[in-house]
């Protein structure tokens, strides 16, 4: 089978989507940047199956120029087009993790973005957390929001949906959506103590500089 390694990769950090409640049941969707037959395109989690029953002839490859298979056996997850346009704009990315996580989804349905209450906002690559506007899920629409969320930005929430990170693996992807999750808890708990003090731009600059180094230890 071809592309056997990404396959059984895809399906292990799918089983972490659920194992640590980063995405319930059969939410979410993760995808691999990759090659088939020559054609640039990427592998991705099919629709509407449990992690838990995955196999690796089940993750479905897309050409970067391919729409929506039209297999029913093998069918792409529905958010297909924002993982295609996602590793069209962004070079960087090789692995995007997208996920219903709890806190997260909470924050994205209000629609807005997360200010840096904390330094740690600046592992999605900016001085906020953008929050993609609203549209129905696998339409072009909520592709097209997504992309402009994460204009230099590696991480945003989808408005009333959940969170998107990529990276330039899958474990760097998961990680993010990871922090990002972990960055929405804890603003919830600020807010319920009032409007939490505000990092100033100049700060967040500062920061942004120190995070380029921050994975590297």
């Amino acid at each position: 089978m071809k592309n056997l390694d990404q396959r059984n990769q895809i399906i292990e950090y799918s089983l972490k989507l659920n194992s640590t409640n980063l995405s319930p049941l059969r939410s979410g969707n993760i995808s691999l940047r990759g090659t088939e037959d020559d054609i640039e395109g990427y592998l991705i989690t099919p629709s509407g199956k449990k992690y838990e029953t995955l196999k690796p002839e089940d993750i479905v490859f897309m050409g970067l120029n391919e729409d929506e298979k039209n297999d029913p056996t093998n069918k792409p997850s529905s958010e297909w087009r924002f993982h295609r346009d996602i590793y069209t704009n962004k070079k960087e990315a090789n692995a995007i993790v997208h996920a219903h996580s709890p806190h997260a989804t909470a924050v994205s349905s209000h629609g807005k973005p997360i200010p840096p209450f904390h330094y740690m906002i600046a592992l999605a690559g900016g001085d906020d957390i953008k929050c993609a506007e609203y549209a129905t899920f696998g339409t072009e629409e909520l592709s097209k929001n997504v992309i402009k969320a994460l204009e230099n930005r590696s991480a945003c929430l989808m408005s009333n949906h959940g969170q998107v990170a990529f990276g330039k693996n899958l474990d760097d992807a998961f990680e993010l959506a990871q922090e990002i999750e972990n960055i929405c808890h804890q603003y919830t708990i600020a807010l319920k103590l009032g409007e939490p003090k505000i990092l100033s731009f100049e700060e967040m600059k500062k920061v942004l500089d120190k995070a380029k180094n921050y994975k590297k230890g």
